[in-house]
């Protein structure tokens, strides 16, 4: 007979692990019990449960020189995480936790300061791919301000009129299959979730976001990947991950 116990108990228990790595697994959203993710790591499941964890992409270069470093982020790494992999390098853009793709770093400090002043100037093109609910037609131009509140090392953003930083993006639709839509969306700003927190606010939330959008069974991840990033010169594009491509619409 089964007992019951907390859920990262378990876990350590089946991979031989310690209880704080498997606590770190469920945080960081890699594990799974058939097709559900596992999102409380203090809540209480069957000591027989059998888990599936989900092993995280490596970090990939896509370019560097004396300047700059852009990587290919896989999903499930926040930002911190890839910055403790290039410790000499100065982080200059973030990606949340389940989005995947272009991240850039400065080599100096010099170059630090002068692609700051770009990303404040709104001269950094951001071009982003995303699976939604619902059928994008029609471009879509979404000027929204958004409001962020943190607290307790977390941020909830959403649209509001009246207390809102202006926050632009566009949306393109790429294709549709049945009730869903591949998109590929350009941010003139960089608000906090704003893609997450726009693709809701009119209609389109993104699959597999459980915060702002809409969960699916067998998709564990928020389905956003920022895809191209041109600032100065450079331009940087990172192929989307397979469930992107491969993703079934259904």
């Amino acid at each position: 007979m089964s007992g019951f116990d907390k859920a990262y108990k378990v876990l350590a228990k089946q991979e031989n692990i310690s209880n704080s790595k498997a606590k770190d697994l469920i945080d960081r959203g890699l594990v799974t019990v058939g097709t559900k993710k596992v999102t409380i790591a203090r809540g209480e499941i069957k000591t027989d449960t059998k888990f599936k964890v989900k092993k995280v992409a490596d970090v990939k270069v896509i370019f560097q020189d004396d300047d700059i470093l852009a990587v290919n982020k896989p999903p499930f790494l926040t930002a911190d995480d890839v910055s403790k992999q290039f410790p000499k390098a100065i982080l200059l853009n973030r990606l949340d936790k389940e989005t995947s793709g272009v991240m850039l770093f400065a080599k100096t400090e010099e170059f630090r300061r002068k692609a700051i002043k770009e990303f404040a100037s709104e001269r950094v093109y951001k071009e982003y791919v995303a699976i939604v609910d619902g059928k994008v037609i029609e471009e879509i131009e979404i000027n929204q301000p958004i409001l962020t509140i943190k607290s307790k090392g977390r941020a909830i953003s959403k649209v509001d009129h009246l207390n809102g930083k202006m926050a632009k993006s566009t949306v393109y639709p790429m294709f549709v299959e049945g009730n869903k839509s591949k998109v590929k969306v350009v941010i003139e700003t960089g608000r906090t979730h704003q893609i997450r927190v726009h693709l809701n606010y009119v209609g389109y939330p993104i699959i597999g976001d459980a915060m702002y959008g809409k969960t699916v069974k067998n998709v564990n991840r928020v389905l956003l990947h920022s895809k191209k990033t041109k600032i100065f010169d450079y331009e940087f594009e990172a192929r989307e991950p397979s469930e992107f491509t491969v993703y079934e619409f259904n």
